[in-house]
């Protein structure tokens, strides 16, 4: 065999069927082949949905599947525009009236830092991981190499519902700030009754539609576009938002701060509620800051992700807290706090005052504005974790794809678009945005504790002693019933000294509970370019105050919450186990790589090429093997690829030797 390359296909005989079957045609290529699919769940239920791929998998094998590459083509600033473009949408017009009547008073401006320094420890783990693997996926991609299969299914789920759920609502409310921006104060006049529809869903917005479709053009078209646009549009939304903090300090009093209208029946002070009301507040507000985690999903188009995705990401979270917490203070000094409007306050406050009503219309250009950017970097985020979980193989593979010309997940983008569109133009959403909410703050508290688990257990490493685990898993779970134990506590026990007994032994608990887990169990791999500070006590606190926020959501939405959950579980049984089976353990296009000490390995989309050292003879392996199962036997041939000869028989004798059965052929 001169300078040539030996074709081995290995196969496995230890499932009966299962790995031939998948190779052969897949669980789903009739209705027979999925049939013994379901027969064979239980065994592929316990393979693949606690099987984590490595960091270097994600960015080489699975992102191939896609095709074409994402081109790196954002800096810094892009993404600090999208940061700022995602957060700042038109919500904040609206819950900072909600949280300052109802909770916080004139001390909402400590609620918005305190819920801007919560979002800032949820981006210090988004962005260790983003720098680490810095691949389209997300959070998506960050729990699959640390948890496994399930988990990253179950987080893509609830990411992709409050992605399609919220990008609809909001739309719909673009139609109302639009229509407050030129004057038009009922939006139903913009949208199209359908007689016979029930109530929710008798009202078509083809504005709303229009503007997600035309989002879907342009993140499909180019991303760079996209960014320059949001830049644009975020520019003159901040400018906006600016205008309204000015005007409210010159038009504010003092004595606003700390005085309310009606003093008989409403607390005075800067906290008339105290610190629970600042608490409650902040729990209100933290919704806010949702966005920032969109930007983790363009590390894959990013320049110098080492460089650009921390300034981005922290950078976006620190302006939005500064101008969050600056509108929370003019609107303090405009009104007394128990004489807020809830649901329009800003521009509720500029009605009031003689020649100023046209404030208001103001107010609904920025938040029109607000809504277009936060549309825009949401869409942008949810077709990329739609795309890599399409990579993955638990969804259909042609949502990965790539297009060549626009280096976009256009399909993703596409599906989305009208999927999200189709929500818009029917339905009132209102009544699921809690369910929004839960949804997130659960994708929040499982990256928190991701980030601890990749750090103290070595995931991405095959011969880490695996019971390295359960010391940070037993630490994880101890401090999860820790801070609900709290959050049960503040949220029903009554009153008095001896709930704040217990409150102060629970966050007693709390801290020694982290110091004991940092004194007795040693750091499993440090970051190289970038990692959350203070191990573990940051993404502890992240933790922590993730579940206190859960626990302020109503019962209602933890019932929806139970629903989609086992809906997403049954859709995961049925179909994606066994997709997933197919493309990592039954030679589909998802076959792997690995990467040996002593020998060149190419990765490529199904096989592996092990050159010898001199360059001589190659050896392509195309396997039908389970991931860890093919890097052992990998390891056996490890002696061998250091000495390759010319020879096919001591190719072949060493696949035996190995305990490999094969089929091969001269190329």
């Amino acid at each position: 065999m001169d300078k040539g390359a030996l074709v081995v296909q290995v196969m496995d005989d230890s499932s009966n069927g299962g790995v031939g079957a998948a190779a052969a045609g897949g669980s789903f290529s009739s209705l027979r082949a999925y049939g013994r699919a379901l027969a064979q769940t239980p065994r592929r239920l316990a393979r693949r949905a606690c099987a984590a791929t490595s960091p270097g998998e994600e960015m080489s094998r699975v992102r191939a599947r896609s095709g074409a590459r994402m081109a790196r083509r954002l800096r810094w600033h892009d993404l600090v525009g999208l940061g700022l473009g995602g957060m700042v949408g038109a919500g904040v017009f609206v819950t900072t009236g909600r949280a300052t009547r109802l909770y916080a008073g004139p001390g909402v401006v400590v609620s918005y830092a305190i819920a801007g320094l919560c979002a800032l420890l949820s981006a210090f783990c988004y962005t260790e991981f983003a720098v680490d693997m810095p691949v389209a996926g997300g959070a998506f991609s960050y729990l699959r190499v640390t948890f496994g299969e399930l988990a990253a299914f179950l987080t893509g789920a609830n990411l992709i519902m409050e992605y399609v759920f919220s990008n609809a609502a909001v739309a719909r409310s673009f139609t109302a700030y639009l229509g407050t921006a030129v004057g038009v104060d009922a939006p139903s006049k913009w949208r199209i009754a359908v007689p016979g529809l029930p109530k929710g869903f008798n009202e078509v917005d083809l504005i709303a539609v229009g503007v997600i479709l035309l989002i879907s053009v342009c993140i499909c078209y180019s991303t760079k576009e996209s960014s320059v646009v949001n830049m644009v549009l975020t520019a003159v939304h901040v400018a906006f938002i600016l205008f309204i903090i000015v005007m409210g300090f010159w038009r504010g009093d003092t004595r606003n701060l700390t005085r309310p209208v009606d003093l008989a029946h409403n607390p005075g002070g800067f906290f008339p509620h105290g610190a629970a009301g600042v608490f409650n507040g902040a729990a209100m507000v933290y919704l806010s800051y949702i966005g920032y985690d969109a930007v983790s999903t363009m590390a894959e188009e990013v320049e110098r992700p080492s460089r650009d995705i921390p300034v981005g990401v922290s950078g976006s979270v620190v302006l939005v807290t500064l101008l969050y917490c600056l509108m929370a203070a003019s609107m303090s000094m405009l009104l007394p706090y128990d004489a807020i409007d809830t649901e329009a306050p800003f521009s509720g406050a500029f009605k009031g005052s003689s020649g100023w009503g046209w404030v208001s219309n103001v107010i609904g250009a920025g938040a029109s504005l607000g809504i277009l950017t936060s549309l825009m970097v949401a869409m942008l985020g949810q077709a990329r974790y739609l795309c890599v979980i399409g990579r993955s193989g638990v969804m259909p593979a042609w949502l990965a794809k790539v297009h060549p010309c626009t280096a976009t997940p256009v399909n993703a983008s596409a599906f989305l678009g009208v999927f999200t569109a189709a929500l818009a133009l029917f339905t009132e959403l209102d009544v699921l945005l809690n369910l929004v909410s839960i949804g997130t703050l659960f994708v929040f508290y499982m990256v928190a504790n991701a980030v601890v688990y990749r750090r103290y257990v070595a995931a991405d490493d095959d011969d880490a002693d695996h019971r390295r685990a359960w010391p940070t898993l037993v630490f994880l779970a101890a401090f999860s019933l820790v801070a609900l134990c709290f959050t049960l506590l503040w949220q029903f026990a009554p009153a008095g000294r001896a709930r704040t007994g217990l409150l102060a032994a629970c966050g007693a608990a709390a801290v020694a509970t982290v110091g004991a887990f940092r004194a007795l169990v040693a750091e499993a791999r440090r970051p190289e370019l970038w990692g959350v500070p203070a191990m573990p006590w940051v993404p502890a606190a992240s933790v922590f105050l993730n579940v206190f926020l859960l626990g302020s959501l109503d019962r209602p939405s933890y019932v929806r919450f139970g629903f989609f959950t086992a809906a997403a579980v049954l859709v995961y049984v049925l179909y994606s186990v066994h997709a997933s089976y197919d493309a990592e353990e039954g030679g589909g296009a998802g076959a792997g790589a690995a990467a040996l000490d002593g020998a060149k390995v190419q990765d490529e989309a199904a096989d592996f090429k092990l050159r010898s050292p001199n360059g001589h003879c190659s050896l392509t392996v195309k396997h039908y093997l389970g991931r860890q199962k093919f890097r052992s036997h990998l390891r056996l041939l490890q002696t061998f690829s250091h000495h390759l000869t010319c020879t096919e028989d001591k190719i072949l004798g060493a696949m035996q030797w190995s305990g490999l059965h094969f089929q091969s052929s001269k190329q």
